[in-house]
């Protein structure tokens, strides 16, 4: 063999490391950290611009008139890519060519399905057996990794409820899980995703044995009798009735000091405090619990009586930094408020000092009682705007239009972030769906920099009141728009007409008849819970009125008349959730609309920042106005940063150092989920799944890995 080509052979095994623990992306996010980062380098500055498709896999089972999405960030072991599809069946992908392994469908031989979304999987192996655990519809299954079967020794032949452990009167609840659990040892910690009104089920954190599926711990997270933090509670009997404060963007894990970290949703329910006076521990906070025994150790809230739907969006990130001189375990939570909390990893005590600064306090609700103060860090500063002032309406619209939307304006209470929610309107900015969501930040442990997506999307919060209780006879149509009013109207409005991730639902009957539209309330289907606690009258009374069913509309209702539950008869219903727009749909306030914000935590100052995504209309006019985004970015030792996440179907890779944008490609779908990095065969690709169905936009199939040539 000539000598020049024996050297080049060396050179190339040299700088081609051996495949490791660095080459997967074994965990949701990437890491138990929560890192969303990649060691990986093969990929760096000098040659992103080259990335080219080097698969595509489809999953054949879009629905693209129920809006059908993927927002799952796929987990890859040992050369094996596991991802779901957008009807939750589970597949496994040989990471280096995409060609399908096998395929899991839960579905099989079920009549009601429950298609919610899912942002991953779990994987679990000892030296005898790899598990995938994963849950579609209101179960949690245990798979084989290797043949795609069910491991029948767990639970129930291979699945467990997710109603387990929760109590008798949470048995016709609506349970599901839109983030995977996570292992410590030989527990699977899971989460779950609860209805958000009256009938929200307890939002209880569980431990299962990953080989038996027996339950090892519960966590309680609107505290019981005896527990930490039940004497904060006004009302004493508020566990019985009340639930939510559900973990449900998933969890960080800090293995060696055993320490699970959990943020948790709001109280249900979402938009009326007046039931549950109080602060409300352990809603909106960040939880610190003994990961082999459930104990809490520390709490954070983040809100205090949230009445804004102000969830802590995603699991926070375990980093470490430098402040004060010192190195310093932190834990770094984002909020939907656009707020960065650094705490101490292992008491909770802040890095950066936290003002509880008076907030509007004064409710015109009758009942409500708001707490008079919230958590403000000294820094970072808000990577989002909070308040929509005059100048920050949209320039960009016509004259007469950006009158309306002043007028408009003028008319809603919008003066503070945590103005009450109102009669008149209540402006809710960066919007319910704004700052932080559900795909959180990444983290570059080396220079210990967060970057961060958001969106910047006003919207209005408006109540009414509630039907009232009636003992006179009703027709199937007088209960069905009742019943309406009481459950329904707070996603799909008033007039039906929908808003925000909630279909309209005018018209309905050509997509629906009578029996596929009942079904639709037993099972739920992605951000639309079950409704098991109505009545069967009830169902059919609410069939007439949103199917338009004439004949049935005039006959005499026989169900009951309201919740046999009193505390959970609100006074107030909102009227649905509905962004604030102009007459032409572009947003009342002017760019941006979807930002990229990197921070040092060592500081807490701004490295950079610049908008994320294009509005197709603003295309071409020189008008930096991002868009929207969900999922999250990926940040790689190769000096970049890996996003999708926008409403224009691109996927970007920008210079992690200055913001720069050095890469992008069309996508068959909007990517609105987080990339997994990872080598295989010694090559490495970042694969997005491409799903769609957010922001109106067309449904995909599909996940499609990137390589160099």
């Amino acid at each position: 063999m000539p000598r020049y080509i024996l050297m080049l052979l060396l050179l190339v095994a040299c700088n081609r490391a051996p495949e490791n623990a660095y080459d997967q992306w074994p965990v949701y996010n990437g890491s138990k950290a929560g890192l969303k980062y990649s060691a990986l380098q093969q990929i760096d500055t000098s040659n992103v611009s080259r990335l080219r498709v080097a698969w595509e896999y489809h999953a054949g089972d879009a629905d693209s008139a129920g809006h059908s999405q993927i927002q799952c960030n796929p987990v890859m072991v040992n050369g094996v890519l596991y991802v779901v599809s957008p009807q939750l069946k589970l597949i496994a992908l040989d990471a280096a060519t995409g060609q399908k392994k096998w395929l899991f469908d839960p579905w099989e031989g079920v009549k009601k399905k429950n298609i919610n979304s899912l942002r991953g999987v779990t994987y679990w192996e000892d030296e005898k057996e790899q598990r995938i655990f994963y849950t579609a519809g209101p179960h949690l299954y245990a798979v084989n990794a290797l043949d795609g079967s069910l491991v029948k020794g767990f639970g129930d032949s291979g699945r467990i409820s997710l109603h387990n452990g929760l109590g008798e009167n949470a048995k016709d609840l609506y349970v599901v899980t839109t983030s995977p659990g996570i292992i410590y040892k030989n527990q699977l910690i899971i989460g779950s995703r609860v209805s958000e009104g009256a009938d929200a089920a307890p939002g209880h954190i569980r431990s299962y044995d990953v080989r038996s599926g027996k339950l090892r711990w519960t966590f309680h997270t609107i505290p019981q009798p005896g527990e930490p933090g039940y004497e904060d509670w006004n009302n004493r009997e508020a566990y019985k009735h009340l639930g939510g404060a559900n973990a449900w963007s998933g969890f960080s894990l800090d293995e060696e000091k055993g320490i699970l970290y959990a943020p948790l949703g709001s109280v249900s329910f979402d938009f009326y405090g007046g039931m549950r006076k109080g602060a409300n521990l352990y809603g909106n906070s960040l939880l610190a619990l003994d990961a082999a025994t459930g104990k809490r150790i520390w709490h954070f809230q983040s809100v205090h009586h949230d009445v804004w739907d102000r969830d802590l969006p995603a699991p926070p990130v375990l980093v470490t930094v430098t402040h004060e001189g010192k190195k310093k375990e932190a834990v770094a939570q984002v909020t939907k408020t656009g707020f960065v909390f650094l705490l101490d990893r292992t008491t909770g005590q802040p890095l950066f000092p936290v003002e509880e600064r008076p907030v509007p306090a004064q409710s015109t609700l009758k009942g409500e009682q708001l707490w008079p103060t919230q958590p403000y860090p000294a820094l970072p500063a808000p990577f989002v705007r909070q308040s929509l002032t005059e100048a920050d309406l949209n320039y960009l619209l016509p004259d007469s239009s950006l009158a309306e939307v002043k007028r408009r304006w003028l008319s809603f209470k919008h003066s503070h972030m945590f103005e009450p929610p109102s009669k008149e309107g209540t402006v809710i900015f960066p919007g319910f769906d704004g700052g932080a969501e559900w795909g959180g930040p990444a983290v570059d442990p080396e220079t210990g920099i967060l970057y961060v997506n958001a969106s910047e999307m006003p919207w209005v919060l408006q109540v009414i009141d509630a039907p009232a209780a009636t003992s006179r006879k009703e027709t199937n149509l007088q209960a069905g728009k009742r019943i309406y009013r009481a459950h329904c109207m707070s996603c799909h409005g008033a007039e039906r007409e929908g808003g925000g991730a909630y279909p309209a639902l005018r018209n309905v009957h050509e997509r629906f008849d009578t029996e596929q539209f009942l079904q639709l309330l037993s099972t739920g289907r992605r951000m639309m819970p079950a409704f098991n606690g109505l009545q069967p009258e009830e169902k059919n009374a609410l069939a007439t009125f949103v199917l338009d069913l004439e004949k049935q509309q005039p006959l005499s209702y026989k169900g009951p008349q309201q919740q046999p539950d009193s505390f959970r008869s609100l006074p107030y219903t909102m009227t649905g959730y509905n962004k604030f727009l102009s007459k032409e749909g572009l947003p009342a306030n002017s760019p941006p609309w979807g930002t990229l914000t990197a921070i040092d935590l060592n500081t807490g100052k701004f490295v950079w920042k610049d908008t994320l995504g294009e509005d197709p209309a603003f295309k071409g006019r020189g008008v930096k106005t991002g868009t929207e985004n969900y999922g999250a970015p990926v940040v790689t030792a190769g000096g970049l940063l890996f996003i999708a996440a926008t409403k224009d179907a691109k996927i970007r890779a920008f210079n992690k150092r200055n913001g720069q944008l050095l890469w992008e490609a069309a996508l068959p779908a909007s990517g609105f989920a987080t990339p997994a990095v990872y080598r295989a065969n010694g090559k490495q690709y970042v694969v997005i799944a491409c799903g769609g169905g957010k922001l109106n936009t067309p449904s995909g199939d599909s996940y499609v890995a990137f390589a160099l040539p």
